[in-house]
């Protein structure tokens, strides 16, 4: 999981780049620089390098681990920075036909902005059969294009319902395991004097998305044996309804409207603000560090699963997720390949991302794990959450289709969203709204949309 920065405009020069020469293979050369100027330290110097490029807490450890444990190819790790401070660097390498790394760290939301590029390569044939077992058809889905595989998944987000388990006994409120249950209970507390059951939060596109797919939308349709064509769907019933929803329940003054991931939202959670909070399984590693969970806090704080709209008909929906993927330019893709395929797969590396909360795993090695399923979380005060939430979720989890201008999306999203915080548009009509913009946006970049 990374905060996001705009990207908007880089984003709009790559994809109409992109179409005006679909059918045109991206350049080769470079490699990702010098080899021999690694933030990591190489020791068996007699094997070729792979570079590449990712930002995880823990990515020494984790390029250690490999190369003391590889004896046919050794990483050069750099980080050039998390997230959009990459995604420049790497737009910036695909635009001059070099630079860029051989293995690169994305998440999975980016890999269509970069493929339609040709920025990426079709791993499929450099060792698939052997890891697919691994992960989860789900996982596979968000890192693929079409039929093609261009990516490794790492760690993912299924998205629970953290809450404080203070408040709930306050007011006698148990886990609500539908949407209507969770008005309910918000209402219930609003009317006790408690404080607001959830929030509502502009910057969180990629949580709104999720959750009107799991409420059945499919906001795009993408297939690159048709790299000029797109669907757009983005004011279906399904988001329409999932939109008027969360308006309805800020407009009631039941969940509050604060942005996410600012100081000012951290202080309400810390400070009981907020009885719920609709995330990810990176969350606890995510609220930890920021503070959540000590000092009077400590113990308060348990999950449950994601309210349903149809409980008999249950959906298990993502938010955020990583992957490695193999450059265009990389010098050797098989190579390459292999460096992505073992990067954060072997167990010591594995374990120590999930038990430092750093990531939540897709290695199915990990998720079905006695170690990793029982474990008892000590930000839930113990809880097993593995076993009572996150894994059912994963397991479940479909995968989606992400937009080669997911960025845009995200950004249309945002304004949206806020218009319905100003009070100055309904859910519905965010949504119409929403259509109108992005489908005009991708026509714009020569997309035929559907």
């Amino acid at each position: 999981m990374s905060m996001k920065k705009p990207l908007a405009a880089v984003a709009a020069v790559a994809v109409a780049s992109a179409l005006a020469a679909c059918s045109s293979p991206q350049a080769g050369g470079g490699g990702g620089g010098d080899a021999s100027n690694c933030t990591n330290k190489i020791t068996k110097t007699n094997l070729p390098a792979v570079t590449m490029w990712g930002w995880y807490p823990n990515m020494q450890l984790v390029v250690d681990n490999f190369n003391k444990r590889n004896n046919e190819v050794q990483v050069c790790w750099t980080n050039v920075g998390q997230g959009g401070d990459e995604y420049q660097k790497f737009q910036t390498a695909i635009s001059a036909g070099t630079g860029a790394p051989d293995v690169v760290m994305v998440e999975m939301d980016r890999i269509p902005t970069f493929q339609i590029q040709n920025a990426l390569v079709d791993i499929k044939k450099y060792g698939f059969d052997a890891v697919k077992a691994n992960y989860s058809e789900g996982a596979w889905k968000d890192v693929s294009v079409g039929d093609a595989v261009y990516g490794v998944p790492v760690d993912g987000g299924p998205v629970a319902m953290i809450y404080r388990t203070d408040v709930f006994d306050k007011y006698k409120i148990t886990p609500p395991k539908t949407w209507a249950e969770y008005e309910q209970a918000a209402q219930k507390v609003k009317d006790a004097g408690g404080p607001l059951f959830g929030d509502l939060g502009s910057n969180v596109s990629a949580l709104t998305m999720a959750l009107q797919i799991q409420k059945g939308a499919a906001p795009f349709t993408y297939d690159p044996a048709q790299p000029k064509a797109i669907g757009v769907k983005l004011n279906d019933q399904a988001s329409k309804d999932v939109l008027d929803y969360w308006g309805n329940l800020a407009r009631k003054g039941l969940v509050g409207t604060q942005d996410q991931f600012t100081p000012e939202y951290i202080a309400g959670v810390i400070n009981g603000k907020y009885a719920t909070y609709i995330s990810a399984a990176w969350a606890p590693g995510y609220l930890t560090g920021a503070g959540v969970g000590k000092g009077e806090d400590t113990g308060k704080f348990a999950v449950a699963p994601l309210p349903q709209w149809d409980p008999a008909n249950p959906v298990q929906v993502n938010w955020g997720g990583s992957a490695f993927s193999v450059t265009s330019q990389a010098k050797n893709p098989e190579l390459a390949a292999k460096v992505a395929y073992g990067l954060y797969a072997d167990p010591e590396s594995l374990a120590d991302g999930w038990t430092n909360q750093i990531i939540f795993p897709l290695n199915l090695t990990v998720l079905k794990s006695s170690e990793f399923v029982d474990a008892k979380v000590a930000f839930f005060h113990g809880q097993q959450a593995n076993k009572e939430v996150y894994v059912p979720a994963a397991d479940a989890y479909k995968g989606v289709t992400y937009s080669p201008f997911g960025q845009y999306y995200f950004d249309a999203m945002t304004k949206q969203v806020s218009a319905i915080i100003g009070g100055s548009v309904t859910g519905a009509q965010a949504a119409d709204n929403l259509q109108r913009d992005v489908a005009a946006y991708a026509k714009e970049q020569g997309f035929t949309v559907q």
